[in-house]
């Protein structure tokens, strides 16, 4: 999501990996300083050898979703926002079986339409350390609104994510977005 300070926010919650459930937050701060805010030192370790950062930070991320209404602690950040109906692309999304969404070949298949729909985003492509990712999409909410505090300072309403993030090879929509992902990291030769 995008903020009217130009600060732009991506929001990792994860129900299964092989660290356990834990979210994480990546920042760019307008200046493009890119922060990571992660729970513990070994999903820090593992995201920062994955995507790039100015500055990593461990703190307790928390996050609660009831309905369409999010609240996230992480550190110094306050964020809560809001996220609004399916459009089509959601509804086309949901129909994707997480068997399928999981492949790198299907992430291949929809990369060219991922680029095309969503400017900037893409769905597969080199990570750090030699890594390559590979995200399959299985839904797409709008947000609707926000409201974030970083480090005592309010960044604003919600705002297009402009510029693209720049923490790994794909950025986000450009409209703030709820993506679930299906999100495979392959470490060594693929």
């Amino acid at each position: 999501m995008g903020t009217a300070s130009g600060t732009r926010i991506v929001l990792g919650t994860w129900l299964r990996s092989p660290f356990g459930p834990f979210s994480d937050v990546m920042l760019e701060r307008a200046d493009g300083t890119r922060l990571l805010l992660a729970p513990t030192r070994r999903t820090a370790d593992f995201i920062s050898g994955t995507y790039a950062f100015d500055t990593v930070r461990v703190v307790p991320v928390g996050v609660r979703a009831a309905g369409g209404s999010w609240t996230v602690t992480a550190g110094s950040l306050d964020l809560r926002f809001t996220t609004g109906r399916r459009g089509l692309l959601g509804l086309l999304l949901c129909a994707v079986p997480g068997v399928l969404a999981r492949r790198p070949a299907w992430c291949a298949l929809t990369d060219r339409a991922a680029r095309t729909l969503l400017s900037g985003v893409r769905t597969r492509g080199s990570a750090g350390a030699g890594r390559r990712e590979s995200y399959g999409a299985r839904d797409l909410r709008p947000i609707r609104a926000l409201s974030a505090v970083f480090e005592g300072q309010d960044l604003g309403a919600v705002a297009p994510v402009e510029p693209p993030v720049r923490f790994g090879f794909s950025s986000v929509p450009r409209k703030p977005a709820m993506t679930r992902v299906t999100t495979t990291v392959t470490i060594g030769p693929a």
